[in-house]
């Protein structure tokens, strides 16, 4: 089962190394992970994505609530949430090619962010499965370079934390 965590923790140099280095030394694996502050610059909100039964789960958050640094831990995906991840894909395009391209980035909602002679530059965001789904609609164009973000996710609704987070 796939799960998505999002931990608070104080903004301070280390946090994310420490974090990352805990989990892969108990021989948790990270699908994903994306770190930015938050609205308050002394935190940063890490989103991980972990794949495992609910032991698995409940061991990840228990290591990650021992660390100092940790504010808060909670199951994003126990809640209803909201998930995105954004991608930049070049891809080539030669002048013949370019309204196909440009109707497959509008039918996925996406924007042409950089244009040039042979190649278009395309950002995607929303869920993974459209990600997945954009790349291989655009891979018989040519993708000359891609690079994607981990996750991120906030709760639906007005609660920031889950009651029973720390």
């Amino acid at each position: 089962m796939r799960h998505v965590i999002s931990a608070l923790v104080h903004n301070v140099p280390g946090v994310l190394s420490h974090i990352a280095g805990m989990l892969a030394s108990r021989g948790y694996n990270i699908d994903s992970l994306a770190v930015g502050e938050t609205e308050d610059s002394r935190l940063s909100r890490m989103t991980f994505v972990v794949v495992g039964d609910d032991n698995v789960l409940e061991q990840v958050r228990k290591q990650l609530e021992k660390i100092v640094t940790v504010v808060r831990v909670e199951d994003v995906s126990a809640r209803d949430y909201v998930e995105r991840d954004l991608m930049l894909v070049k891809v080539a395009a030669p002048p013949g090619r370019r309204s196909e391209i440009r109707e497959l980035v509008e039918i996925f909602r996406g924007r042409i962010v950089d244009v040039a002679p042979e190649m278009l530059m395309i950002e995607i965001s929303g869920q993974e499965r459209k990600i997945e789904a954009f790349i291989e609609m655009i891979r018989p164009f040519g993708i000359i370079e891609l690079a994607r973000t981990g996750r991120i996710a906030m709760v639906r609704g007005n609660g920031k934390q889950a009651s029973g987070a720390r």
